[in-house]
């Protein structure tokens, strides 16, 4: 993947550890930026990537950010398509009771790099859909252990 850094200083994404699935991204960001309960705030990352054909990033809230400080990413995941070219934002949420200061340089989420498939649609009648066990049974209908 070809990683482009907007600004100096940057800042790269990494595996924070041999097994991380995902590479931390961090706020470019001038200065702190403080986040009241519940606001939501759209964080630059200074980073324009190309993913290779047929693999997405999806963009996710960082454990340790969301169970510590109530900090999440609003469309978790979130998908960059590898045709996007356009600096990486990331949208998070403040859902903690207090106020939450993001600081520059601060890991913010993390981008997991995964492979898809496009597939051809066929449009047709619910009749002419496969028939299962389950049918149309959802939200708990299999039970709940």
């Amino acid at each position: 993947m070809s990683v482009e850094t907007i600004h100096i200083p940057s800042y790269v994404p990494e595996y924070q550890s041999p097994g991380s699935a995902g590479l931390d991204i961090k706020a470019d960001i001038p200065e702190a930026i403080t986040l009241q309960p519940l606001q939501r705030y759209l964080i630059s990352t200074g980073l324009r990537i190309a993913l290779p054909e047929n693999m997405e990033a999806q963009i996710r809230p960082r454990s340790g950010l969301a169970s510590r400080r109530g900090i999440t990413v609003i469309n978790s995941p979130g998908t960059i398509d590898s045709d996007y070219r356009g600096e990486i934002k990331i949208p998070i949420v403040n859902l903690s009771n207090e106020e939450a200061i993001i600081e520059p340089g601060e890991r913010i989420a993390q981008m997991v790099i995964a492979p898809y498939i496009q597939i051809e649609l066929n449009l047709c009648s619910f009749d002419e859909l496969s028939k299962t066990e389950r049918g149309s049974g959802g939200f708990g209908s299999t039970g709940e252990k």
